[in-house]
């Protein structure tokens, strides 16, 4: 019998009630982790964790744009609007699909370290009780605009000034400042404040401090630089007075980054490396990054049944956190600028040696664990696809919140602190710090592949989760069927301690819990030697598309400002 009483209020709740199943707002049912729908569209797609950004890039997709064009022009609008996570001051990785090729590309846009500041500048400077982590001495060569300008070179269709136009005048016009960036600015207001930086706050401030959600942010100094970089491409940036305006800035507070280290910057193309997990091929981007320690992660895995786990049970996060803890020991010891070192990289993405580490991993006990092979923080990631068969996952960032926190000025961005948080003064070790290196990267686009055929770009930023993260997302997917948004979704872990800035360090450290696992997997965890917390805003930011026959299937972080959408 229709009730229209009950029927008007399943409207309101933005539930429908059919033969006792509930569809919608399934994450208040318990039946489903999606917030939301994915997203579906035949000729083209982009998700970003900014609305303008994904709609600036569906314009350029519109205009005929490739993929490479709309994330170089969503891209750009991030280092405006979210100017804390990224920004024509950092680095960036790309991996591109060419559909035309059938092949992968992969893109390593990060800078190095002045060559004129030695290992033994930076030790000084830290005994004095300078600033290394961030400040002038934390400054590398920012990769960006070469990155942009290798990318459109290569797999680009719209002329260079068409994808910057929209954040010219964006910058020039003002945007709302969204949710997440005023909480960030918020949390970190009192100790800019403090800093003698005087061009950071002129770009930054309002009234003496950050501008608040809702608030009309306008950078015209950021604007007119991109017009110099519109007309002159990327030796708009590293030539000029754009360079000369950072390097001046630099060595008038004291650090070392000279006009000819940005001159004779640039990219890498590398090859993406890769591993099989359950029949889908996992691709991530070779050291100097830290992308392989998630295939190292599935690599373990695949020994184990985690299908037959259960998603959020304690055997499920057990044997991930342990999978994690070993992959994360290698990190520490082996990942760093390939140029400066041996990496193992057949050795530890192979299959016995992950079946070697497997064996340590006890079923009921938290373990600790050393590096396998015998011795002898801010980001934002955007993935798009376009009606040609195109996709590209594309991360950028300034490394912490802001990077340096130098701002030449005039120019209207930031520089990044890549060196201060990707080096270390160990002698000997692979990230340890030497002039004209690249530092340890946390940034990491993924791909996958199933059968030599696009399945899907997705990425996911946040520092050290990044490869954990990337890791759950996989697991989701494959062994515990999931859909695209369900996957990023659904409540993830962070493990955190045991290794720390390529240092190995004493215990099993602690296992952060997102809201939504149940109190009896928490106490199970905790009987197997786990140490629990709980915290919010560290389980990283998802972007995903997926390529389903002739269509494009998108997702988008419920945690974040941004959406996914195609046209």
């Amino acid at each position: 019998m229709f009730r229209p009483t009950t029927y008007l209020i399943s409207i309101a709740l933005g539930l429908l009630i059919v033969s006792g199943d509930i569809y919608g707002q399934d994450r208040l049912s318990g039946k489903s982790f999606a917030t939301r729908s994915e997203v579906l569209a035949r000729n083209g797609m982009v998700a970003t964790n900014h609305p303008i950004a994904t709609q600036i890039g569906i314009e350029v997709l519109k205009k005929g744009g490739s993929a490479v064009d709309a994330a170089i022009a969503a891209n750009a609008f991030l280092g405006f609007a979210d100017p804390g996570m990224n920004g024509i001051g950092g680095d960036l990785f790309a991996i591109v699909w060419d559909a035309e090729s059938q092949q992968l590309y992969g893109l390593n846009a990060s800078g190095k370290s002045p060559m004129g500041m030695t290992f033994d500048d930076l030790k000084a400077a830290k005994d004095n009780g300078q600033s290394i982590l961030q400040g002038p001495l934390s400054v590398t060569v920012p990769g960006c605009v070469d990155g942009w300008s290798q990318l459109h070179g290569r797999f680009g269709k719209l002329e260079f000034s068409e994808l910057l136009a929209p954040t010219i005048a964006y910058a020039r016009e003002g945007v709302p400042i969204t949710q997440e960036t005023a909480d960030f600015f918020k949390g970190m207001e009192t100790g800019i404040q403090e800093e003698n930086n005087p061009s950071f706050k002129e770009v930054f401030f309002t009234d003496g401090r950050f501008p608040r959600k809702g608030e009309i942010f306008r950078n015209p100094a950021l604007a007119n630089t991109l017009e110099i970089i519109a007309e002159d491409g990327r030796d708009g940036f590293y030539k000029g007075k754009v360079a000369r305006g950072v390097v001046d800035h630099i060595k008038n507070r004291g650090g070392y980054l000279s006009t000819k280290d940005l001159a004779q910057h640039e990219s890498k193309w590398v090859d993406p490396v890769s591993i099989n997990y359950r029949g889908y091929d996992v691709w991530e981007i070779p050291p100097n990054g830290q992308g392989i320690a998630a295939l190292q992660i599935l690599q373990i895995l695949e020994g184990f049944d985690m299908a037959s786990m259960g998603y959020g049970s304690a055997d499920h996060l057990h044997h991930f956190v342990e999978a994690k803890k070993l992959a994360y020991e290698d990190l520490s010891k082996y990942y760093g600028d390939p140029d400066f070192g041996d990496i193992p990289l057949e050795t530890l993405l192979s299959k016995d040696y992950a079946a070697s580490r497997r064996d340590l991993i006890s079923p009921d006990k938290a373990g600790e664990y050393l590096p396998g092979i015998p011795s002898g923080d801010h980001t934002i990631y955007l993935t798009t696809a376009d009606a040609d068969g195109n996709m590209v996952s594309f991360i950028q960032s300034l490394s912490s919140i802001f990077g340096s926190k130098e701002v030449a000025p005039e120019l209207g961005f930031c520089l990044q602190n890549r060196g201060g948080t990707g080096f270390i003064l160990e002698e000997g070790h692979i990230s340890a710090y030497a002039p004209g290196k690249r530092p340890f990267h946390t940034i990491i686009p993924a791909f996958v592949t199933r059968d030599g055929k696009p399945y899907m770009s997705f990425g996911l930023m946040g520092g050290d989760m990044q490869p954990q993260g990337h890791a759950q997302i996989i697991v989701n997917l494959v062994d515990f069927g999931m859909n695209l948004q369900e996957a990023g979704d659904a409540p993830r872990i962070y493990h955190y301690g045991s290794n720390l800035g390529r240092r190995h360090l004493e215990g099993a450290g602690n296992i952060y819990m997102e809201s939504g696992f149940s109190y009896e997997t928490i106490r199970d965890l905790m009987d197997r030697g786990h140490g629990i917390r709980m915290s919010k805003g560290i389980y990283g930011g998802y972007q995903a598309i997926m390529r389903q026959g002739d269509i494009y299937v998108g997702a988008s972080e419920s945690r974040k400002d941004g959406q996914a959408a195609g046209y």
